[in-house]
């Protein structure tokens, strides 16, 4: 292919190449061409134009394809319009003459068909420069016209579209004559051809006037008659063309007075043409729409509903606001008219075309406000139909006919006003909340028309409004309820106001925030009235039945915690409705009369249906005992049914619909019921489903529903169920074949409206009640026939055939077709239940029934035989069943000539591998797909082709790696095809799509190599998607971006995403669904991983304006395809979409929001800032109000100038953009957030120094906090918008910015933040979320982000935080129960949630401010000298007066969440009426928000307590503290468990709430959910450390050591779950206090033993250990305390575990070093062991101290590293500290147990010896701090313990050791450790030291004396070893004392220097010199009679000594001296001082 890449065509490698191949080569040189001379100049291909022309039109001739010929045109019109056009005229000559000639062969028609492609090529892209040859060219294709077959027609009608559009208005001459031909081509019997025509003509009406004046009536008619018997595709293109042509009549309005003017009302007219039955206007003449007796021509009214769209949206939104009152006027006289709906089904289908005109405008094209002033214009059309509906007369004669004819326009509407206001959500409250807006009493007056269906529209309204706005949800229940009490005696009422109750009882579970509990029982209670009274008024018996029911089953979609109470009630209720036997079932059909039957029969509907509700709604409620009396009525209702036909006989037939919808509830309770329950009525039931869908007792040809959607999603090409993906789904659908979902209503069945709605559907649609009985009866068929024996399956098996046999035609059609559905659904249940069909007998005959139908004439049929065919292998089981029934298709296929034989066995191959597999049909897999390539290629027959692509797709798709060797020749084929096929076999090139996508899924990764084959098949692959992307439908589209995205899965490198993005953007403004959900799939995929590359490739659209005036296509601006994606999330409804859309935008965030922050913030800015524009964008004042239009009627002048304006004003935008919706803006703020995410963990955008300087040096401002106030701006425009989603995600924003931001310093002002200047910003964002009519959630956030900014610390004044306080406070009115407490309109879960919030954010304040207080940070001062006042007193003020109060709610809050811990065991003990904050009914929904907020609450509550709180309850003698009598509020729950008048005093009370805050925390800490937060954690940890910090709580936890144990025990395992630092060190803390507890009661107890000489034994603290010593696990607070130690010390210290192996061991990396948090820890824990023995006695600590002495000795030995500096470790430290306490323990006074203490410390000493001793194994140890420790044991413990030689030898060899050391560091800390030693009072542990290392010291300090340090830490050790000789010297008797100074003094006073070289000499030996002197300067007078004897007996050291003094002495008068002269010339200090120092001032 490589060689085909030039600028002329490679003639000799053409040669070469194969045949076949040839076409590929010549599309890649022309596909290669097309990019060459786009981008060429003249002088490139100047040399060769002419040879190249020459190639080109010989390829005219060669029979191009259809891809082909589009190209060749293309390339030689570029190629003339780049180079010379001198031939021109020769090219377009030669074209002509081609299409002149009289050859009619079919190896010529490609040939011609080129010919006219170059032409239209040719004529577009050169226009008028083809000069005078047009006429000759547009007569000769007219000529050709009229002989030409479809494809030709269809290229003829592409090319004269061109040729119009190219020149222009230079054709206009021959326009007539094209206008005739397009005329006749509309209604030509080709659909391709009706395209062609419509575009044609579609391009002439932008140039030829007289479309739109003279011939605008023949055009509607024409375009009406073109829409008769239409496809998809020509109702597209016709719709398009008059929904132009029409508007157009508005907006190219002609000069010439004379000019016939077309007014909108004319157009109106026009339009409303296809919507009526009979003549109309000028087509009196008798057009199509007389055909078949006058009926209204469906595909006509749809292709026009399509028409008045297309008019609209081309004339713009700026034009419907301005005509909005009209519109709605034209539109709703359309369903006004009694034409236009002769029948019910007429009736539904134009309400959905009319529904489908209103959404697609008011919905799409017009913004939030302009949507909100529709809606007020919605409710005045409706409030003027009902006043044209008479008042209801109270005789029993029937309504007028204005009923009949208002109904339809009050669904429209209503339905309408409902999708808006649920689309507005909150954003349409002003239309509840304003005076003059009465939307919701406009809706309700509709619920008393005449019309159950008008009644049922309005319910559906007001559901929709009390979703949209929840806080209408209760006052609206409350307004229904209390109007049915009051009207009980007029039916539309009854009716009416309970299909209301029952719409929202539907819609609380779309409200999160839910309704009062209490309301669900009222609402049972009325319908329980309802149905006991239904039998006291004939009248009213049969709505008030219906109304009842209908409410009960409403009322089970609250769930089970309403239902559950009601229970047994309704069992009886059911079991009342019904005949408990057959003798009354034969009594009651004996005294029944026709209109006692129908209310029975409606009553036991009802019944079911409560019986379905709650099946489904309250699953945990349907246990087997209430199935089991469930079924008592189910068996008594299938009794009824089978004897009800005899009842009907009687009766009438108007009771057939009554037993028909008893007979659809039955059916779908039993769905819902486990089969086995009711296996006894099997055969009962399965007569009554057969008979059902069999059509046995239904004359009418009634056909199932279901038969589409149980056949599988990829068979949608064959079955054309792609029309579902499309965006005119709603309105197509009444127009699909054996389809009733066209025909959904809601009058069909009354209890969708509680129903959950279906996902993308505005209104409910629930089939006809016949085709819902047959849907339900065929469900239920696949559910119990799994469960049948294969005799009964056998038998309904043969029935099935004997039925379709006898059935004729159109009755054996429908008959068919429900039976296959029955077998589908059964098959598929089966497969569901893992069910096989292991009976011969069985598969036989279900084989035979498939095998005939797979010959059917209906493709749906046999589409449905080949599903079940495939599934039946499946079932099947054995392989001879699979290769029977494979050899069976082989057969048939090379036998079969017929289309129907051929496609029916072709797809049965394609099932059969679908569900067999690869591996299950291999040995067939050769067979299959020879067979089906070969009927691919079957030219003659595109529905062969289609089918057999498809079969051969499906087998690629299932056959894996073994279909890997049928790759080649498939990918040939499919290549083959794609450039052969017309472009009219849209179906053929679909299924070629399927065909590739899955060769690319079999080649997968492999095609990423460049192997030979390999590297050819991705080449073919990347040919045939360009091929597809080009091709004009849609759908081949998608397909093509598919298969494109595929290989970029695969082969990424391969695909070109220069080509591939633009045209993915370009699809992004397609009119087709399915283009731009794959598109925007395909981008999702692409941002992954090139977002960067994506967005570059599509900002190059941006400089394309080809697009820029289109008002379909994407328009990309600045913001690139961000702000394109943005703009689609307004626009788009499909979900999938939205989601798709969503990931890209994501994924580009996470790529590029970190290198383009600042373009991302302000595109997100603008998405949220916009919609403070009018409603489509425009300024407010340039829109009228829509308002005028209703005071009086204006002519048609004022709108002709309107729409003159329109022409003339180059200013006025009539395409203006619409502001982002609330979902958007949503998006957009949560964008922000994961903006801030994504730069999380990057200190430069969080500081504003650092940001500064980096833009300085980067000039970039991509740092997050330089765009501070914009984040801002943007969380206060969210915050303070009107809707609430909005307002949620605005809040949450600003909580994200005031925690990344609150502590970054302004660089300016020292001391301050820069959040400091935001406050006011802060303040007003919340204040709004303070309101009283503010729902609870966002209440609830803004008191969280309350107390995030008033904990921030960010205002320095307390007036600054006055805004924020007094909304906190305002707050506390929430809390408020009984009189003056806020209307409950919410549930009780909301309230609570609310409450919960308020008080959560207090805490969160008072936690902040008491830490504040106990910890008061140092005062800053700025550069002016101001200080910040950051005292906390500020704070704590604030929260000061509302404590009293506070302090209850947050222990009435824990009580309520330690009574909700409970385990469910325990549910009967909790409160019957609840809590404090919950309601005892909604106790499953409240749990959550009490687990969110009780973790601050009880940190907050231990403070209070801690800080005065106990004080307080004490204060209270009278036990008054949470009464009435007490001050502050009272709660509901705070009298029943808390309060002192049952008798508890303040002491009981204290320790309540001691337990209280204790059990909380120990239950949280102690919870198997690791998942709990750490923030909860640490408050909890924080908690209990602060409670225990006083003594009284601490004497409590005491009084019971087992409490103690517990805790400890928690703490433990906290300790084994949770990783973090921080958490380990509060839980040390909680530890010490725990042990300073019971140290406390163990003073206590002896205390009280010395005063009484006897120890009280109950409650006190006894000495661990008693006499036996014996320490118990699980008893012991010593043992629990050591657990804890232990794991605290091996997680640090993991060589500390002696059972860790020694490999994990030597993974920890001891000289990595510990943090400080770790050496903390480490110390703590150490010192917490050091006292443990004292809480034991004597024999107890003999048994924990080998363990202490064990862990203190190894946490010595693992953190005793040599240190530069020679420090200490804080943890050896500690480790000393301990070691010290333990050898001072009071146990070794014991006379009993000192002989093991000293055992064990000499042990420890030995320990801690033998770290110091050099060994393989061992790492480096800091002999310094061992010889510390032993220093420590030896001067603290008794002189047994280390007066052994063989210990004090190790230690006097570890001094020598140190004391020889190179460090002069290690030897001074020797000689300072030596000190103190030698110091020890104990002269026997003393002395040896002495006696050893004295000598050395000396032996040191004379070597001094010749080799002078010169170095800092060599002079400290020679000081040091000077004081050990001072010591020394000290300690010796006085006698013996001259001999050690005749030791030190020569040494001293060999460091004197002499004067004359001591300035010069060094400074360690100046040092020494000065240390020498003073110190002989103090042993003289301290010494004196030895000191003289020393220096008497050397007269040289005297006179040396003597010389140092005397100059000592001359240097401190000399210095003197200097002094006294400074100070005299010192000037005398001003006596005034002067506040600032001038000193620097210059002027």
């Amino acid at each position: 292919m490589e060689l085909s890449h030039s600028l002329l065509l490679n003639e000799q490698a053409l040669s070469q190449i194969a045949e076949s191949k040839r076409p590929i080569f010549i599309y890649e040189w022309l596909r290669f061409l097309d990019k060459v001379l786009v981008a060429a100049q003249k002088s490139d291909i100047k040399g060769s134009q002419k040879k190249l022309i020459q190639q080109l039109t010989s390829q005219i001739s060669e029979s191009p394809g259809p891809p082909t010929r589009a190209l060749l045109g293309k390339c030689i019109g570029t190629l003339f319009s780049v180079g010379d056009s001198f031939d021109i005229i020769e090219t377009s000559n030669f074209c002509n003459d081609i299409i002149k000639n009289k050859d009619d062969s079919p190896s010529f028609l490609p040939t011609r068909l080129a010919a006219v492609a170059v032409l239209g090529a040719m004529y577009e892209k050169l226009g008028r420069m083809m000069g005078g040859s047009f006429p000759e060219t547009i007569q000769g294709l007219l000529k050709a016209l009229k002989n030409a077959e479809s494809t030709g027609r269809c290229e003829i009608m592409l090319c004269l579209q061109r040729i119009i559009k190219g020149l222009g208005s230079a054709a206009q001459s021959f326009h007539r004559d094209i206008y005739k031909a397009v005329r006749g081509a509309l209604q030509d019997r080709s659909m391709a051809v009706r395209c062609a025509a419509a575009k044609c003509m579609l391009e002439m009406v932008k140039e030829g006037n007289f479309l739109h004046t003279t011939e605008l009536e023949n055009m509607v008619s024409t375009c009406f008659r073109a829409l008769d018997g239409s496809n998809y595709d020509v109702r597209s293109a016709v719709s398009k063309l008059l929904g132009v042509l029409l508007s157009t009549t508005q907006t190219n309005i002609s000069k010439d007075p004379r000019a016939k003017r077309t007014t909108i009302e004319d157009v109106y007219n026009l339009l409303s043409v296809g919507f009526m039955k009979g003549t109309s206007g000028f087509l009196k003449a008798g057009g199509g729409e007389q055909k078949g007796g006058g009926m209204i021509n469906r595909e006509v009214r749809v292709g026009f509903t399509h028409a008045y769209v297309v008019f609209v949206r081309t004339l713009g939104g700026l034009w419907l606001e301005r005509n909005l009152q009209l519109f709605l006027e034209r539109v709703f006289d359309i369903v006004a008219n009694p034409r236009s709906t002769p029948t019910h089904v007429d009736a539904v289908y134009l309400r959905r075309c009319v529904t489908f005109i209103l959404r697609s405008t008011l919905g799409d094209m017009l913004g939030e406000k302009a949507q909100v002033s529709t809606c007020k214009q919605l409710c005045v059309i409706m409030t003027n139909y009902m006043n044209s509906v008479r008042e209801p007369s109270s005789s029993s004669s029937g309504h007028s006919i204005d009923a009949s004819n208002t109904q339809h326009v009050l669904i429209c509407a209503l339905q309408e006003l409902g999708s808006l206001v649920k689309s507005l959500t909150t954003c349409a409250s002003s239309l509840v909340t304003e005076p003059n807006a009465n939307m919701c009493d406009t809706v309700a007056s509709v619920l008393l028309h005449p019309s159950p269906a008008a009644r049922l529209a309005a319910a559906w309204c007001l559901r929709c409004i009390a979703v949209a706005l929840p806080s209408q949800m209760t006052p609206l229940l409350d307004r229904c309820t209390d109007r049915l009490s009051n009207l009980k005696s007029s039916p539309e009422a009854v009716s009416g106001y309970s299909f209301t109750i029952a719409a929202l009882l539907g819609g609380v579970r779309d409200c999160p925030l839910g309704i009062p509990h209490a309301k669900g029982k009222a609402i049972f209670s009325i319908a329980e009235d309802l149905l006991r009274t239904a039998s006291q008024n004939s009248r009213m018996s049969l709505h008030r039945t219906q109304a009842s029911w209908l409410i009960l089953g409403a009322v089970m979609t609250l769930g089970s915690p309403v239902v559950k109470n009601h229970l047994p009630r309704l069992l009886l209720l059911w079991r009342n409705a019904f005949p408990r036997s057959s003798k009354e079932l034969d009594s009651e059909k004996a005294r029944g009369d026709a209109f006692t039957w129908q209310v029975t029969l409606e009553g036991r509907a009802g019944a079911l249906c409560a019986m379905q509700s709650f099946i489904t709604h309250c699953p945990d409620l349907v246990t087997d005992d209430v199935i089991r009396r469930c079924l008592t009525p189910l068996e008594c209702a299938m009794s009824m049914l089978a004897e009800i036909h005899t009842v009907i006989k009687s009766c009438g037939a108007h009771l057939k619909a009554s037993a028909a919808m008893v007979r659809l509830r039955l059916y779908e309770v039993l769905r819902l019921l486990p089969p086995t329950s009711y296996e006894g009525s099997f055969t009962a039931l399965l007569r009554e489903l057969v008979a059902e869908f069999t059509l046995t007792d239904n004359a009418a040809n009634t056909t199932t529903s279901l038969m589409r959607s149980l056949c599988h999603e990829n068979d949608s090409i064959i079955l054309q169920s792609w029309i579902t993906e499309t965006d005119h789904k709603s309105v197509e659908l009444q127009l699909q074949a054996n389809s009733a979902s066209g025909s959904g209503a809601l009058e069909h069945d009354p209890s969708s409206l509680y129903w959950k709605t279906v996902r993308g559907e505005d209104t409910p649609g629930p089939l006809p009640l016949g085709v819902a009985v047959i849907d339900a009866s065929v469900s239920l068929f696949g559910v119990v026939i799994p469960h049948v024996a294969d005799k009964h399956r056998l038998k309904i098996l043969e029935h099935f055939k004997e039925c379709i046999r006898q059935a004729k035609s159109a009755r054996q059609q429908a008959v068919q077709i429900n039976v296959f559905t029955a077998v589908l659904s059964a098959l598929k249940g089966l497969a569901e239940n893992k069910r096989r069909l292991k009976n011969s007998g069985v598969r036989a005959a279900a084989n035979s029934l498939i095998m005939n139908a797979l010959t059917n004439a209906n493709p749906i049929l046999r589409c449905a035989a080949g599903e079940a065919l495939g599934r039946m292998a499946q079932m099947g089981g054995d392989n001879t069943f699979i290769a029977q029934t494979a050899q069976m298709c082989f057969d048939r296929l090379k036998t079969a000539r017929d289309a129907v034989s051929r496609t029916g066995n072709s797809l049965a191959l394609g099932c059969l591998h679908r569900y067999v597999g690869g591996m299950g049909a291999g040995q067939h897999l050769n067979t299959s797909v020879s067979i089906l390539l070969a009927l691919a290629q079957d030219s003659t027959s595109p529905t062969v082709q289609m089918w057999a692509l498809h079969a051969l797709a499906l087998i690629a798709d299932s056959g894996g790696p073994m279909f890997r060797s049928y790759v080649e020749p498939t990918l040939s084929l499919v290549l083959t095809l794609l450039l052969s096929v017309p472009p009219s076999n849209v179906e053929v090139h679909q299924c070629l799509g399927r065909c590739l996508a899955a060769l690319i899924t079999t080649l997968g990764p492999e095609l990423q190599g460049n192997k030979g084959n390999l590297a050819t098949a991705r080449t073919s692959c990347l040919v045939a998607c360009t091929i597809m992307q080009d091709h004009p439908d849609s759908l081949v589209g998608s397909e093509a971006i598919a298969c494109l995205q595929q290989l970029h899965m695969f082969a990424p490198r391969h695909v070109n995403l220069s080509s591939l993005v633009p045209h993915l953007c370009t699809s992004l403004g397609s009119q087709h669904l399915l283009l731009r959900r794959a598109a925007v799939a395909c981008l999702r995929q692409l941002s992954q991983r090139e977002a960067k590359e994506v967005c570059e490739y599509a900002k190059s659209l941006a400089k394309d304006p080809r697009d820029m005036n289109t008002t379909d296509g994407i328009n990309i601006t600045e913001t690139g395809l961000q702000g394109v994606l943005f703009g689609m999330l307004d626009k788009e409804t499909d979900q999938r979409l939205l989601s798709d859309i969503h990931d890209t935008l994501i994924s580009m965030l996470h790529e590029l929001s970190g290198k383009d922050l600042a373009r991302w913030l302000t595109l997100c800015k603008t998405v949220l800032s916009a919609s403070k524009d009018g409603g489509t964008g425009t300024p407010t004042q340039e829109v009228a109000p829509i308002g005028s239009d209703e005071k009086d009627e204006k002519d048609d002048e004022p709108e002709l100038d309107d729409s003159a304006k329109f022409k003339t004003g180059e200013k006025v935008n009539t395409h203006p953009p619409v502001a982002p919706r609330w979902p958007t803006r949503v998006f957009a703020a949560e964008s922000v957030r994961r903006v801030i995410q994504v730069c999380d963990g990057n200190t430069v955008h969080f500081d504003l120094a650092l940001a500064r300087e980096m833009r300085n040096k980067t000039s970039q401002d991509n740092y997050l906090v330089l765009h501070l106030s914009d984040l801002v701006r943007t969380a206060f425009i969210a915050a303070t918008s009107e809707s609430t989603q909005l307002r949620n995600a605005g809040l949450l924003l600003l909580q994200d910015i005031i925690n990344k931001f609150a502590r970054v310093p302004e660089p300016e002002f020292p001391g301050h933040f820069i959040m400091e200047q935001y406050q006011a910003q802060v303040g007003a964002a919340l204040r709004p979320a303070f309101s009283p009519d503010t729902p609870s959630d966002v209440t609830a956030m803004a008191c969280q982000v309350s107390s995030a900014w008033i904990g921030s610390g960010v205002a320095h004044d307390l007036n600054d935080l006055r805004r924020v306080h007094q909304l906190l406070v305002s707050s506390l009115a929430k809390l408020q129960v009984g009189k003056g407490a806020p209307a409950q309109l919410y549930s009780e879960s909301a309230s609570t949630m609310e409450k919960l919030a308020v008080i959560k954010a207090w805490a969160e304040v008072y936690i902040v401010a008491m830490r504040q207080h106990l910890n008061p940070p140092e005062q800053i001062s700025d550069r002016d000298g101001y200080h910040s006042d950051r005292s906390a007193d500020s704070l704590l003020n604030l929260v000061q007066p509302e404590l009293v109060s506070l302090s209850k709610y947050w222990l009435a809050a824990l009580r309520d969440h330690a009574l909700l811990a409970l385990p469910s065991d325990f549910a009967s003990q909790l409160p019957q009426d609840g809590g404090a904050f919950y309601n005892s009914d909604a106790i499953s929904t409240t749990r959550p928000h009490y687990q969110k907020a009780w973790s601050p609450i009880v940190y907050a509550a231990a403070l209070w307590l801690n800080n005065g709180g106990f004080a307080t309850v004490e204060k209270n003698l009278d036990g008054s503290f949470g009464t009435v009598s007490g001050s502050g509020p009272v709660l509901p729950g705070m009298g029943t468990r808390m309060s002192a008048p049952q008798g508890k005093s303040s002491e009981t009370l204290k320790e309540d709430y001691f337990h209280l805050i204790l059990g909380v925390c120990v239950e949280a800490l102690s919870s198997q959910r690791s998942a709990e937060p750490i923030q909860s954690v640490h408050y909890c940890l924080q908690a209990v450390q602060t409670l225990l910090d006083t003594a009284w709580p601490r004497s409590r936890l005491s009084v019971d050591p087992s409490l103690a144990v517990e805790l400890l025990n928690v703490m433990h395992r906290l300790l084994l779950t949770r990783e973090t630092l921080s958490t380990h060190l509060l839980v040390t803390t909680v530890v010490r206090q725990v042990i300073q507890s019971i140290e406390e009661q163990l003073a206590r107890t002896r205390k009280i033993k010395d005063e009484t000489s006897e120890a009280k034994s109950n409650g006190t603290v006894q000495e661990e250990g008693g006499e036996s010593g014996e320490i118990i696990p699980g008893a012991s607070v010593v043992f629990a305390t050591l657990e804890v130690c232990l794991c605290l010390l091996v997680r640090q210290l993991p060589a500390l575990n002696p059972t860790v192996s020694s490999a994990i061991i030597q993974s920890y990396t001891k000289h990595a070093g510990l943090s400080d948090e770790a050496s903390d820890l480490i110390s703590t824990t150490v010192a917490i062991m050091a006292g443990l023995p004292e809480l034991c006695s004597p024999a107890g600590s003999v048994s924990v101290l080998p363990t202490i002495l064990f862990l203190t000795t190894g946490v010595l030995r693992e953190t005793a590293e040599p240190s530069i500096d020679g420090k200490i470790a804080p943890t050896v430290t500690a480790s000393l500290q301990a070691l010290r306490i333990l050898s001072q323990s009071r146990h070794l006074n014991d006379p009993s147990y000192c002989k093991d203490w000293v055992r064990l410390l000499r042990s420890a000493l030995a320990t801690v010896l033998d770290c110091a001793r050099p060994g393989k194994d061992k790492a480096d140890v800091d002999d310094n701090s061992i010889l510390l420790a032993v220093a420590v044991i030896v001067a603290s413990a008794p002189p047994s313990v280390s007066a052994v030689p063989g210990l004090q030898c190790q230690a006097i060899e570890l001094f020598k050791k140190t004391m020889h050391s190179d460090e002069p560091l290690v030897k001074f800390k020797s000689l300072q450790t030596m000190c103190s030693v030698f110091q020890i009072k104990h002269r026997e542990i003393a002395t040896p030291f002495i006696h050893a290392l004295g000598p050395r010291v000396v032996e040191y300090l004379h070597g001094i004396g010749g080799n002078k340090p010169d170095k800092d830490n060599e002079v400290l050790a020679v000081l040091e070893a000077i004081r050990v000789l001072e010591v020394l010297v000290s300690l010796t008797d006085e006698a013996h004392r001259v001999q050690l100074l005749a030791l030190l003094v020569p040494i001293l006073i060999s460091l004197l220097v002499p004067m004359t070289i001591l300035p010069s000499t060094s400074k360690q030996s100046r040092a020494l010199h000065e240390q020498a002197l003073q110190k002989l300067m103090k042993i003289g007078p301290l010494y004196p009679a030895a000191f003289k004897s020393v220096i008497s007996g050397a007269p040289d050291l005297k006179s040396k000594l003597e010389g140092a003094i005397r100059a000592n002495q001359a240097a401190v008068n000399k210095m003197k001296a200097q002094h006294s002269q400074v100070k005299q010339a010192m000037p005398a200090a001003p006596s005034i001082k002067l506040k600032m120092d001038f000193s620097n001032f210059s002027g």
